[in-house]
């Protein structure tokens, strides 16, 4: 339904819709995680159908897109792709970089849509259109959320039942934490974060940030102009699950 929220969004802005359904094997940088990631196409064409006849379904072969070679560019997004995500996920950023600007170049859209949930994606495509010059206009779209408050993503079908529960944990934390973050300092608010899921049992944290929205650059020092946004990612089992919030 996170999915279907971009595709109901475009629908309504646009004469046409492409909807792309792609496992891109060069944002992996963890074999198992791919091998793992969710393949539902035939599930997928069926929750599309019927949702408009100004649609196209886009479903290529990993072969189809890279010409043999499978291999990623290398970007410079000035600085976007070393922190977080690109910290902790080596060459992710080139293998998103490479295979949205080939989709971008083959279907040559006047808008794309990308979900929020992956906000450093979003800001880093927002760069991609920037240095290639591609005159695409890069729209950003809300967070879904299961009525728990996990964020939606196609990892979730990994979870068990009860994992899935506690997970709604990520959530509730980081909206605590933009309550802190109004009288707090951001350390203080980074601190208060790790010491909860130090405190759960079945949640590992990975990462958790408050950075500006436009640079993705630690806070310093809170400036009222400025706008701020808490990043975390965190391990339940062996499910990475990211998600974030705007302060």
């Amino acid at each position: 339904m996170g999915h279907m929220s971009l595709v109901q969004r475009s629908v309504g802005e646009n004469d046409i819709t492409v909807v792309s359904i792609f496992v891109n094997p060069t944002q992996f940088n963890n074999k198992e995680d791919l091998e793992k990631y969710p393949n539902t196409l035939e599930a997928d064409l069926a929750i599309l159908k019927g949702v408009t006849d100004r649609m196209v379904v886009f479903a290529p072969s990993a072969r189809e897109m890279y010409s043999g070679d499978i291999s990623s560019k290398s970007y410079n997004f000035e600085g976007l792709e070393n922190v977080m995500e690109g910290e902790f996920r080596e060459g992710h950023f080139d293998g998103v970089g490479t295979i949205v600007e080939k989709l971008l170049r083959l279907i040559s859209p006047t808008r794309a849509y990308f979900g929020e949930k992956d906000f450093q994606q979003l800001q880093i495509i927002k760069k991609l259109v920037k240095i290639t010059n591609l005159p695409i206009e890069i729209i950003g779209c809300p967070i879904v959320r299961e009525a728990n408050g996990l964020a939606m993503s196609s990892r979730n079908e990994r979870l068990d039942p009860q994992l899935r529960q506690e997970a709604s944990f990520i959530y509730k934390t980081l909206k605590a934490a933009k309550q802190k973050f109004g009288t707090k300092s951001a350390n203080f608010t980074v601190d208060w974060v790790k010491k909860q899921f130090n405190a759960h049992p079945k949640l590992k944290l990975e990462y958790v940030k408050i950075t500006d929205e436009d640079q993705l650059k630690p806070v310093k020092r809170k400036n009222k102009k400025t706008k701020y946004r808490a990043f975390i990612a965190v391990y339940a089992g062996d499910v990475r699950l990211i998600d974030n919030i705007a302060l």
